[in-house]
């Protein structure tokens, strides 16, 4: 391990629709309340795209502020990953829209499709090539235009998602600190809780298929909920106890941004400070992948951060998939 390259975030970015979709917005169009949203999730508004804009254009805007932020340029990248449930297209990857849109013409360039966890997934991907120094830069990228795939007709559902995009620029950083462990697991006997049955090779687009409304997402709100309040615990203890940290040792905490009552729950597990928890759930909803980067470009942009700090992220989502990661702020 220790001729391994050590590899951590050198810079953030973000990219969030103007249109401002508020909780009050939705009584006018399903049968809910404010309250009834805010009680039960946390979330009081969230993002919508325009509707000229594809998960490329977005992805674009957030990959730009981090090779920024990173004082990295394009042209240095070496692989861009993607990772989303909302492709522009089937193919091409969507990563291969961003590499051109951003100049990055010697990055390979690919998606990774983990629903909510896929960040983290392709935070570990990237490791791995810094870490054997295949790689420098890998520009990691979450966005996702969940607004096209909502059923706005069902309250159950259509009351959480949002739109948004996050990225970092993954590469080498001082020995201790970046990256210290991850975790990643999937149960794919979950799966039916959570998915969008047509429109892939097992139910192609039909006439039926659009009047049943099989293109949007469906979810066991009961089933979903049980299973993250479990793996959000779990997971990140894993994480923490790979990077050879103690819970008390955590100085912020960064949870996917899917239900305020399940954060909640992780928090008091890990008995995580409610000051050190980092939220944006309240005013961006459940962004699928893009939740952890956009709340870490945030919390970075507000100072929170300081050089030295541990955190940790942890995700779930459909597959179903978990992922969790340790690391040192190196910045």
């Amino acid at each position: 391990m220790n001729n391994k390259i050590s590899a951590g975030i050198l810079g953030l970015g973000s990219y969030m629709p103007e249109k401002v979709l508020t909780n009050f917005d939705l009584e006018k169009m399903v049968d809910t309340t404010d309250e009834w949203i805010r009680t039960r999730t946390g979330i009081s508004e969230r993002r919508i795209a325009d509707s000229e804009d594809a998960s490329s254009d977005i992805a674009t805007r957030a990959a730009l502020k981090a090779l920024e932020d990173a004082n990295v340029k394009a042209s240095d990248i070496d692989m861009i990953i993607v990772a989303t449930i909302t492709p522009d297209m089937i193919f091409p990857a969507t990563a291969c829209i961003v590499q051109d849109n951003i100049g990055a013409k010697n990055a390979a360039a690919f998606d990774l499709e983990a629903a909510c966890s896929g960040f983290i997934y392709a935070m570990a991907i990237a490791q791995q090539f810094i870490a054997t120094g295949t790689y420098k830069y890998v520009l990691v990228i979450a966005a996702d235009i969940l607004s096209r795939i909502t059923d706005w007709q069902d309250r159950n559902t259509c009351v959480l998602f949002g739109d948004g995009a996050g990225a970092a620029v993954i590469g080498p950083v001082e020995d201790g600190y970046g990256i210290l462990s991850t975790y990643l697991g999937a149960d794919g006997a979950g799966g039916k809780y959570l998915n969008i049955k047509a429109g892939g090779s097992r139910m192609p687009a039909s006439h039926e298929t659009i009047d049943n409304r099989l293109h949007y997402m469906y979810m066991d709100g009961g089933e979903v909920f049980k299973f993250a309040v479990k793996i959000m615990d779990t997971a990140s203890m894993e994480a923490i106890n790979r990077a050879g940290l103690k819970p008390e040792d955590i100085d912020w905490f960064v949870p996917h941004q899917a239900n305020i009552r399940i954060i909640e729950s992780a928090r008091k597990r890990l008995g995580v400070p409610p000051e050190r928890v980092c939220l944006t759930i309240h005013k961006y909803g459940n962004m699928s992948a893009a939740t952890i980067p956009v709340t870490m470009d945030e919390a970075a942009r507000e100072g929170k951060f300081k050089k030295g700090d541990n955190i940790v992220l942890v995700g779930f989502g459909g597959g179903l998939t978990w992922a969790s990661c340790a690391l040192r702020w190196s910045k």
